[in-house]
């Protein structure tokens, strides 16, 4: 198990995000449950819920949290308490009243994307003058950059998927349904230590060419080729990985080459990682191999997506995204090729980037394995 985070990471997170903040321009920042609230105090409300809790960062003002009183002593239990001002409000009373004397009456705040709109709303009413900004725009390196010990946590839940990687392909495919393969990596990644399964595609023949297809009843049949992509969340942080396999041994040598072209583009894409190069270089360049090789139309989403406490959040591998990376950054590198009709292939690895380049969390081998 890793070590717990402190009240001293916590203080330094709040510290680091509220100086962000007033580089952006903005008067602070207004967190609401999720991955933020999170992130920035260790506070998890054991419900989200209609009732208001909030986190109030802003510069030369104590951090502060309104919650329902029902629920004060949960959040004082959490560990990053110590460093915040708590204050209750009462059933019956003006939640969005109490939250709004925490805040500028004129002020530009970034808030949680994940806030619920009768929360927003209700801070609107109470500040019609008040500017609300989505934290992934107003704020989008908030939780980007991760120290050494969330990379220690990423690098573990990443390694964890290969395992149960290795596993399946020890499972047999063919006359089975895509549930059951699907059952299997959900069962081995609980067996190698995540505490939850986010998902697990397995994407069969043509609807391989499905990228976010969920696993249907359909049964897998030999000459397949089936697109495997899990994760979930392992001491809090995510693991997300795809390999795709073909089941029996006549390969067809189309099959063989889409794979192989993605093999490529996943290959170019992660030497391309360092520090100073924009985000977008990355969507380009594995674009680029993909498109070389006549498959270019087949390519149909961005190369990657940052991961941590939530499996999709900045930065994102896409042409527009000018943000350079920068060491300390995790995201995915995972190009792909669809084929309507006919069967698709995915390879993803999770990387970080490092001081003079990127590292791997994901080290299966990229080759196309065949199972049985």
């Amino acid at each position: 198990m890793p070590t717990p985070f402190t009240v001293q990471d916590f203080t330094r997170r709040m510290e680091r995000a509220t100086e962000a903040a007033a580089r952006a321009g903005l008067s602070g920042l207004v967190v609401t449950p999720g991955p933020d609230l999170s992130y920035l105090t260790g506070y998890r409300p054991v419900a989200i819920t209609e009732r208001l809790t909030v986190l109030v960062l802003a510069p030369g003002r104590p951090p502060t949290i309104v919650v329902p009183r029902l629920e004060r002593p949960d959040a004082e239990g959490a560990t990053g308490a110590a460093a915040l001002s708590v204050v209750d409000w009462a059933d019956g009373g003006d939640p969005y009243a109490v939250a709004a004397a925490l805040l500028d009456a004129g002020g530009r705040y970034g808030v949680s994307d994940s806030a619920w709109a009768l929360h927003l709303l209700g801070l609107q009413r109470a500040l019609p003058a008040c500017h609300f900004v989505a934290l992934t725009e107003g704020l989008p390196m908030l939780r980007a950059v991760k120290d050494a010990d969330e990379i220690e946590r990423l690098a573990a839940a990443g390694a964890a998927a290969d395992l149960a990687y290795h596993g399946i392909l020890r499972v047999p495919f063919a006359g089975r349904r895509e549930t059951d393969v699907a059952a299997d990596l959900a069962r081995l990644l609980r067996e190698h230590g995540h505490s939850q399964v986010d998902f697990t595609v397995v994407g069969s023949g043509p609807n391989g060419a499905d990228p976010h297809h969920e696993a249907g009843e359909r049964v897998i049949r030999d000459g397949d080729t089936v697109v495997l992509d899990f994760g979930g969340l392992k001491d809090g942080y995510g693991s997300d990985t795809t390999r795709t396999v073909h089941v029996g041994t006549a390969v067809p040598d189309e099959v063989r080459r889409v794979h192989e072209t993605v093999r490529r583009a996943q290959q170019a894409a992660f030497e391309a990682v360092r520090p100073g190069v924009a985000c977008q270089e990355i969507d380009r360049v594995a674009r680029a191999v993909i498109t070389d090789a006549g498959y270019g139309e087949y390519f149909i989403h961005r190369t990657g997506h940052g991961i941590g406490l939530t499996t999709h959040e900045p930065p994102y591998m896409v042409e527009g995204e000018q943000q350079p990376m920068v060491a300390g950054m995790c995201f995915s590198i995972e190009p792909g090729i669809y084929l309507p009709g006919r069967f698709g292939v995915r390879i993803e690895d999770i990387v970080t980037v490092t001081e003079d380049g990127g590292r791997r969390f994901n080290n299966t081998p990229r080759e196309l394995a065949v199972v049985a």
